[in-house]
């Protein structure tokens, strides 16, 4: 009986800590189309998520971003995921997102649903990049549209580009090994 009852608490335990945290590649979303985006496609490769807004002064940035994606997509997966959460800077509709990356910067990188990025509403995979009890890595917090967060090859958080910071910066070249 006592065995049973230690195998029952032990098996409890276990369960309690599998539910309780998630990996990065546990994530499934939604693109700007509706489709479904599982992030465990993304196993073994490098990955920037970035917050987006159409109407910011870092808006250019999908320029770089494109540029990035473009020159090391063998070695990079960048998705973005348009946010309203900073002065109304992404007001529009997941088809006008869709026609103003495509029209103004050939966006060809995955763009994924608009979501919230911070406050109560927050998505659960920033929840993830912005909490350490739950990446393991680190406490962050989203100061503004274009921030860039880089995941390894193994769906482990190694760090967070500020908005000033642009994606083919000297710092990203050296974490994607071509610096």
């Amino acid at each position: 009986m006592n065995k049973l009852i230690m195998v029952f608490t032990a098996m409890m335990i276990g369960t309690a800590g599998i539910s309780q945290t998630s990996g990065f590649y546990d994530f499934k979303v939604k693109t700007l189309e509706g489709a479904d985006f599982d992030f465990a496609s993304l196993k073994g490769k490098k990955v920037m998520i970035v917050n987006t807004a159409s109407k910011c002064g870092f808006t250019p940035q999908y320029k770089d971003l494109e540029e990035l994606y473009e020159q090391y997509g063998d070695k990079l997966v960048i998705i973005g995921f348009p946010a309203n959460n900073f002065a109304n800077q992404e007001p529009g509709s997941a088809s006008e997102i869709r026609q103003f990356c495509d029209s103004k910067y050939g966006v060809t990188f995955p763009m994924m649903e608009k979501i919230s990025v911070k406050g109560r509403d927050m998505h659960p995979v920033y929840q993830w990049l912005t909490s350490k009890e739950k990446n393991g890595v680190m406490d962050s917090e989203v100061r503004w549209n274009f921030q860039k967060y880089l995941i390894d090859e193994n769906g482990r958080l190694v760090d967070v580009h500020y908005s000033k910071e642009k994606p083919g910066s000297e710092r990203t070249l050296a974490w994607l090994g071509v610096r």
